[in-house]
C-alpha cells in the first residue's frame, strides 16, 4: 500500500479522527476476510458443479448440440456455462441442463458460521 505525504501536520482533532478509523479497520478486516473466503468457497462450489455437468454430458456421449437440443438452451450459453464465464446461471438453467444429462440438481442450506 503507497503510503500518503501531505503538505502539511494533521491537526491534533484530525490525528484523533484518522486514528479511530485505522482501529476501526483493524477490528473489521478479519471478519471481512473471511466471509471473503467463505464466498470464494461457494463459488468453488459452483465451479465443481460445472464441471460435474460437463463430466456428466460428456459421460453420456452427448455434444453440446445434442444438449442445445435437448434443453433449448442457446449453444454458446451452454459452453460459457461449462467453462464458468457464464458467472450467474439461474436454477433453472441448471435444472435444465442436469435433467438433460440424467442429473437432479440438489440445492441445500447450511447454517451461517456464528458471529
Amino acid at each position: 500500500m503507497k503510503r500518503m505525504t501531505r503538505d502539511r501536520r494533521l491537526t491534533p482533532e484530525e490525528a484523533v479522527k484518522y486514528k479511530a478509523i485505522r482501529e476501526q479497520v483493524a477490528e473489521e478486516l478479519p471478519d471481512l476476510i473471511a466471509r471473503h473466503h467463505e464466498r470464494m468457497a461457494t463459488i468453488d462450489q459452483l465451479r465443481e458443479l460445472f464441471m460435474q455437468l460437463k463430466a456428466a454430458r460428456e459421460a453420456k456421449g452427448l455434444s453440446l448440440s445434442d444438449l442445445t437440443d435437448l434443453t433449448g438452451m442457446d449453444r454458446s450459453a451452454l459452453s460459457k456455462l461449462e467453462t464458468g464465464q457464464r458467472a450467474n446461471p439461474t436454477v433453472e438453467t441448471l435444472v435444465r441442463y442436469a435433467e438433460a444429462v440424467g442429473k437432479r440438481l440438489v440445492v441445500a442450506l447450511a447454517d451461517a458460521r456464528d458471529e
